[in-house]
Parts: C-alpha cells; sequence; structure tokens
C-alpha cells in the first residue's frame, strides 16, 4: 500500500501545471516565455488578432496559441490564468473562470514569485510613467544593475526570465494591481489621484482609489511608501486606512520633517539623518507637476543610496518622456505639442495649464467617465480654438461648445493636424492632449502620438 501512495503522490508532482494566457500582447506573451521556463504547459488566447512580432515569438518558443476567439474548455481546464490588464472583470470567460474558482491574476503577481529582486513599483493616475522613467535613469546613472518595465518598456515577465537583473523599476496601472495577492514592492510610490478609468470600476472613485492602494497591501515595517502629501484624496485615504510601511510624503506646499518639499526653489530630501538639496532651475523637466515627480524619484535614489551628485546630474540631463508634453516640430512660429500620453483629465489640466501661448487643442477618443468643468477656466484663458478627435465627440462639444467659438470634428490625424496648421497663428501652439482613451481610433497613445507626428511632419 504504501508504494502505491508514493507513486499516486509522484504521478501529481509530474503533471505539468498549466497556466492559461489571456491576451497575446506585451505582458502576454511575456508571461508565456517565464511560464514556459518555470516548467508550465502554456495555452495563450486572444479574442482579438496577435501581432506579428508576437506571433514569431510564441512559434519560436513552441508556445501553443490561439487568435479571433477563445476555445473555453481549454481555458477553463487552467490551474492558473494570467489576464493581461486590458480586459476587463466583466468579461465573459474571466466570469466563468471566476465561477469555477480558477485563480485568475495579473503578469506583475505571476513574475514577481520568480524573482527576489528589489522592486520600486511606482502608480498613481498622472506622472508615473516620468517617475518611473527618471527613477529608472536615476538608478541607472547610479550604477545599479536595473531594468523598467511593467505597464512601460518590455515586459516584467519576459525580464524576470533573463535573471540578469538585481533592481527593477515597475510601473504599475490600477488594471495591474487589481491582479495582485502576494506582490510586494521594496518601495511604492503613489503620485497623485484624480478619477480615471471609472468606467472599469463602477463609475465608482473610492473603487479605483482602493485599487490604487494596493500597491501597499503586502508591504511590511521594512519597505517604504513614497507619496504625495498635497493630494487631498491620499491624505484622506491614509486618515481613514493603515499602511504598515514606512511613510516618505512629498509636497510643494509644506514643510516636512521626514520626505521631500520645496524651500526657496530649492527641493530638499530629508531621510533619516541625511539631507539632499537641488535646485529646481536645473531639472530637465519643467513645471510643478514635474518637480513632483522629481521628488518621488529622487526619494528612492536616496533610499538606495545613490550618490547626491549622480542625482543632480541626472535630474539635469532627463528630458522627459515620449508622448508627455513632447516638442515635435516648430513651423511657421507654431509649435506643435505631442501630449497623447494624456489619457484623462488630470493629465490634460497639467498641460494646458503649462501652455504660454493661444492654443488650438486636439481633444477626444473614449471617454472614461470624465467630468470636463475642471478644464473650463483654463480652456477659456488659453484655447482659441478645438478639433475634436473621436468617433463620440457630443461630451466634449456640450463641455466647450460655449466658451470656445470654433469647434471642428473629425476621425483622422491627417486631418486633424490639417486643420490645426489653418487655425493657428504665428505664435500659437498646436496640442495635442486627447483626455481620452485612443482605442476608438488607434491601437493606443503611442500609436495616436507617432500619427500626430508623423502627419506634423509632413506638413
Amino acid at each position: 500500500m504504501e508504494k502505491m501512495g508514493t507513486n499516486h503522490k509522484s504521478s501529481i508532482v509530474n503533471r505539468k501545471s498549466r497556466i492559461v494566457i489571456l491576451g497575446g500582447g506585451e505582458s502576454g506573451v511575456g508571461t508565456a516565455i517565464l511560464g514556459k521556463k518555470k516548467g508550465f504547459e502554456v495555452f495563450v488566447s486572444d479574442f482579438g488578432e496577435i501581432k506579428e512580432k508576437y506571433k514569431q515569438v510564441l512559434i519560436n518558443n513552441g508556445i501553443e496559441w490561439e487568435e479571433e476567439g477563445h476555445s473555453e474548455a481549454k481555458i477553463l481546464s487552467a490551474d492558473i490564468v494570467m489576464k493581461s490588464p486590458g480586459i476587463p472583470d466583466k468579461a465573459p470567460i474571466v466570469k466563468k473562470l471566476r465561477e469555477k474558482g480558477v485563480k485568475v491574476i495579473s503578469e506583475i503577481e505571476f513574475a514577481a514569485k520568480y524573482t527576489k529582486v528589489t522592486i520600486v513599483g511606482i502608480t498613481g493616475s498622472n506622472g508615473k510613467t516620468t517617475t518611473a522613467s527618471l527613477t529608472y535613469k536615476l538608478l541607472k546613472d547610479g550604477g545599479l544593475n536595473v531594468a523598467l518595465g511593467g505597464n512601460i518598456g518590455k515586459s516584467f515577465a519576459e525580464q524576470v526570465s533573463e535573471e540578469k537583473y538585481e533592481n527593477f523599476v515597475l510601473e504599475l496601472s490600477s488594471f495591474q494591481l487589481d491582479g495582485i495577492e502576494t506582490f510586494t514592492p521594496h518601495i511604492a510610490v503613489l503620485t497623485n489621484l484624480s478619477p480615471d478609468h471609472l468606467d472599469r470600476y463602477d463609475y465608482k472613485y473610492e473603487n479605483y482609489i482602493a485599487s490604487k492602494f494596493r500597491i501597499t497591501m503586502n508591504q511590511t515595517s521594512q519597505d517604504y511608501f513614497i507619496y504625495d502629501a498635497d493630494d487631498v484624496e491620499i491624505i484622506k485615504w491614509l486618515s481613514q486606512n493603515s499602511i504598515k510601511s514606512q511613510p516618505l510624503p512629498f509636497s510643494v506646499k509644506k514643510e516636512l520633517n521626514q520626505g521631500a518639499f520645496k524651500r526657496n526653489n530649492e527641493i530638499i530630501i530629508k531621510i533619516n539623518n541625511t539631507e539632499f538639496t537641488m535646485p529646481i532651475a536645473t531639472i530637465g523637466i519643467q513645471g510643478e507637476h514635474n518637480v513632483k515627480n522629481a521628488m518621488a524619484a529622487s526619494t528612492v535614489a536616496t533610499l538606495l543610496r545613490i550618490r547626491k551628485q549622480t542625482i543632480r546630474e541626472s535630474l539635469e540631463g532627463f528630458q522627459g518622456v515620449e508622448h508627455r508634453l513632447e516638442k515635435v516640430l516648430k513651423i511657421n512660429n507654431v509649435m506643435y505639442i505631442n501630449d497623447s500620453k494624456a489619457t484623462n483629465v488630470n493629465a490634460t489640466f497639467f498641460a494646458l495649464d503649462s501652455m504660454e501661448n493661444p492654443t488650438v487643442w486636439i481633444v477626444g477618443g473614449v471617454d472614461k467617465g470624465n467630468d470636463y468643468s475642471e478644464l473650463l477656466p483654463l480652456v477659456n484663458e488659453k484655447v482659441k480654438a478645438i478639433i475634436c478627435l473621436g468617433v463620440d465627440n457630443e461630451k466634449l462639444i456640450t463641455a466647450f461648445g460655449n466658451i470656445v467659438d470654433t469647434i471642428v470634428e473629425t476621425d483622422s490625424m491627417t486631418m486633424a493636424v490639417q486643420i490645426a496648421y489653418k487655425l493657428a497663428e504665428r505664435n500659437n501652439t498646436v496640442l495635442l492632449s486627447p483626455a481620452c482613451a485612443s482605442f476608438d481610433l488607434f491601437e493606443n497613445y503611442e500609436d495616436r502620438g507617432r500619427q500626430f507626428k508623423d502627419a506634423v511632419r509632413n506638413l
């Protein structure tokens, strides 16, 4: 009998665990590579089309895949499912998996189990890409063996499979955080909160906020939480909930005993007994929101013992990220700016606020439950014409029709740029800052931004 028992046990152990991956994009294919390397039986299923470059990777790695539909029986037989962040929980296949009791997790959760490195996790409604890119630059310039991943660049899972990094900087969306159970960043950063993706959170702001704070849920007293102390919603949540990690706030409005703050046009960072100062004027990216991004990134770098001089030099040399207030070209004394990454109202608020000349504003796309009222004073002050670039522009026209004389509709980026060219006069600015997601007309915000830049260059 004993022998039979032993054989029975080993047959269970020897059966390959089966991971099904929903979505054949960057995170899906990265997870597939890592899953295969770790001995899983891997199956990738995408309801839409899989891009050719990703198909080739799957074929080269001998990974089974399907596109333009889901084979339900194959998916429901999974031991574990990794869901790409773009797939909502309301999707029928996800509902069926949950009903069957199959664990559905994010790429971040899956990959983190296979690495013991130091993780910096950065989330927030706005500024997370800039903060993550800047943090990565500070750490890299400081000599750390570091990779950048998550919601930006190469998939976290694929980079974990390469086993060559000692530190990760991860940009994390609320969707990625929704799919974590045990994931713990050693340093968590929350840049700010503003209503975003509310269509995915039953139009309840509090649900979205709770998702963002999941970044802290597994942290211990040995970890750190860096956050904006000027953000009303963050402070409100912290007053009602407890976290175990060490708080390190940043502020441009008040001096702090611990953390980062502004004094006399300088950034000051105080952690334990160390103090670091830097003139704001020397930072490569300008604007109050970027001062905050620089504070958050510098706090991380200070915690990870990067030299003060290295931090200063890196901040001076940082030129921002593509699709975020990116100056494209000046034509006939008109500056064209690509801010395609502004996919919510708050991000567009920063963009319009930083405009110094009369602005032709290209806006629109998939509305995520936007409230445009906070933009009205800025639009009234700074915008001379609006070009609505979307399939459905009705809400934009209702919001701004009474305060801007010229509102034009189009569903083509080339046409939007040509109209802007005709409307803009000397010393004006043409700003693409959509305040919406891009999925009605474009693959993603990167595609939207590149099409804008191509159209400007072809004027």
